[in-house]
């Protein structure tokens, strides 16, 4: 259901897309990923997209059972990218993930040795036996956790993911070449304010969670400077009845107007020649495949964003449902 809807819209803005693992069961083994593969590439056909328009580019769900071999697996096959550690309970799909860091040591080394890259989700939910502040999880991450992923493996590229903080952003700009961050449009648009202040507003509930007006300005300045960091959407689609809840799901949905979204702040920041790089440039450049050669264009024109998408039997509500937007997308498969 979810692939009818996700796949045409993150096809019709963008080439390519590092497709996330955290599915029902998580994609843990590299037949897992092509079996995933062949399912997106079923949905892109179903759209009516042009056949060779989308590449998936796949990933692994990094486990505490995740062995060397299976890297090695990954990395010969061609079609995996990247593998993504979710600490166990950090975020939605990821009860199977990481409990015990000196299980994936093997694991890690493995991918320093073959190039693939670690997506993190840089949170962390407990410590001492006591949870941690749900603000201040990807700071005790970033500050206690990564210098020890980065020790164990040494040459492993690592990615952290939908950057939210002061520290994470600065922790990436002064990193070496073999560290990047992404940033989704919620967290450079939005800080905390926006989702409790006079009342909660569940679509901008993610996570890791927005944090503060002084964190999304380091966001911003971190975008605007630093050649590591680039687009990531994070974007995750929650049927209205699962948002809407006593206890709602994590994720903003952002497929359908990523690149508009994105243009919206970059050009309010007087940033819009950083557009391209963090869009089309950065993430290729860390990632070592080679920029897309086919181009998108963004026009003025004033529109409005949908209140609701089509979900199956149901509706997602998308990130800045019912806003006008000033720029548009014009469509890369119209001729």
């Amino acid at each position: 259901m979810a692939l009818a809807t996700t796949v045409p819209a993150v096809a019709r803005q963008f080439q390519r897309a590092i497709i996330m693992p955290n599915t029902v069961p998580p994609v843990t083994t590299t037949a897992d990923a092509q079996a995933y593969k062949a399912r997106i590439l079923e949905a892109l056909h179903a759209s009516g997209a042009p056949a060779g328009s989308f590449e998936p580019m796949m990933t692994l769900y990094l486990t505490d059972a995740t062995t060397p071999e299976e890297i090695e697996r990954a990395a010969a096959s061609g079609i995996v990218k990247a593998v993504k550690l979710y600490p166990a309970g950090a975020t939605t799909n990821s009860a199977s993930g990481v409990t015990d860091y000196d299980k994936i040591t093997g694991a890690l080394q493995a991918m320093a040795r073959v190039g693939l890259p670690l997506c993190v989700h840089g949170e962390v939910v407990s410590q001492g036996g006591e949870d941690v502040d749900v603000f201040e999880r990807e700071r005790v991450f970033v500050r206690e956790r990564v210098p020890s992923l980065l020790q164990c493996a040494p040459g492993l590229r690592v990615i952290l993911e939908h950057l939210t903080t002061k520290e994470a952003a600065e922790f990436v700009v002064g990193a070496g070449p073999n560290v990047a961050g992404t940033i989704t449009p919620q967290h450079l648009l939005n800080n905390r304010n926006a989702m409790l202040s006079g009342g909660i507003r569940p679509h901008l509930y993610c996570l890791p969670i927005l944090k503060t007006e002084q964190d999304r300005r380091a966001l911003v300045e971190a975008a605007r400077s630093c050649d590591r960091i680039f687009i990531g959407t994070d974007s995750a689609p929650h049927e209205i009845g699962k948002k809407e809840s006593a206890c709602g799901c994590a994720g903003c949905y952002s497929a359908h107007a990523a690149l508009e979204l994105y243009a919206e702040i970059f050009i309010k920041e007087g940033m819009l020649d950083r557009l391209e790089p963090f869009c089309s440039l950065n993430g290729p450049a860390f990632y070592g495949v080679a920029p897309n050669a086919t181009r998108v264009t963004l026009k003025r024109e004033e529109w409005t964003l949908p209140d609701s998408i089509p979900f199956g039997d149901s509706v997602v509500v998308p990130l800045r449902a019912g806003t006008k937007m000033q720029w548009k997308l014009v469509d890369r498969f119209v001729k």
